[in-house]
């Protein structure tokens, strides 16, 4: 496995980004980048493709203040993690692989998840896979698939830019699914981790690892079954809190509501001009509904 390493330099002067680095150091010889921020009870948020833990510098100072220790984690070949060069490199078991080095690693328990994009897809596997360490979760425009599923026309015209196109404009992507408008400053900093296509192959690669029936290149469906029956019984709190204006994800909530028993009776909220990239356009709201949400519960 060949590996990329970003230059520290590429992160100079990002805005809002005040944070401490940690590396973790992983079985592959990989360092996963990981923030931690504060003291208190665990708030771990998952990312997506194809952001970082940049996505999250808006909720985790509310966190912090409200007495929360926060653990915002870059994606093996996202943010200030390494990154492996071979699109090969990389599988959806990988990446729940990864993860759970991090939260064994650094003893996490009692955790309150929030995961949107991919950070649902694997962190809602890894909470049914390891109960025993969560606590509650909050869901958040992101869906786990299932056999039976098949990828909808959006989302297969998005998997096939993401495997077509010359230069994969992470900035560029991320602006089209939020609302709001994004910076220069922001921008560069969603293109920090990638100096050029070589450092891409995981942000590239990530659409193609989703599972549908009948699209399954690495057998996860059955492990995504097995999360399905865990959660369809999963009796801890469980809170949606989806964007009114994500085309990809929209609806998503109503079947977490429906299908996970500890969603009954939570006060789940569609937010108004939230976009797939919900974290960038109601960061500081969401912080505060999850906060709520733990304290009720």
């Amino acid at each position: 496995m060949k590996i990329l390493k970003t230059p520290a330099s590429r992160f100079e002067n990002l805005p809002d980004y005040p944070f401490q680095s940690n590396f973790c150091e992983m079985a592959e010889g990989l360092r996963m980048h990981y923030l931690d921020e504060g003291d208190g009870p665990i708030v771990l948020l998952l990312h997506g493709e194809p952001s970082w833990s940049f996505l999250y510098r808006k909720m985790i100072p509310i966190f912090k203040d409200a007495g929360f220790r926060v653990i915002a984690p870059d994606l093996i070949g996202f943010g200030k993690s390494d990154k492996p060069s071979e699109t090969s490199d990389y599988s959806f078991q990988n990446h729940i692989d990864w993860l759970k080095q991090l939260i064994f690693k650094l003893g996490l328990k009692d955790i309150n998840l929030f995961c949107q994009d991919w950070g649902g897809l694997t962190g809602l596997r890894i909470a049914a896979e390891e109960a025993q360490l969560f606590s509650r979760i909050v869901v958040s425009n992101t869906f786990l698939p299932m056999s039976g599923l098949k990828a909808n026309e959006a989302f297969r015209n998005w998997r096939d830019f993401s495997q077509k196109v010359p230069e994969f404009p992470v900035s560029t992507i991320l602006q089209k699914a939020t609302v709001s408008e994004l910076s220069k400053e922001i921008l560069a900093a969603y293109d920090a981790p990638f100096p050029d296509e070589t450092f891409k192959s995981g942000a590239r690669i990530f659409p193609a690892l989703v599972p549908f029936e009948g699209e399954d290149p690495h057998n996860a469906l059955p492990a995504c079954d097995a999360a399905w029956e865990v959660l369809k019984k999963w009796t801890k709190p469980l809170l949606t809190l989806f964007g009114d204006s994500d085309p990809i994800m929209k609806g998503g909530d109503k079947y977490f509501q429906l299908a996970v028993p500890g969603a009954k009776g939570q006060e789940h909220r569609e937010i108004k001009g939230g976009g797939h990239f919900i974290q960038e356009d109601a960061g500081e709201e969401l912080a505060k509904l999850m906060i709520a949400f733990i304290q009720k519960n």
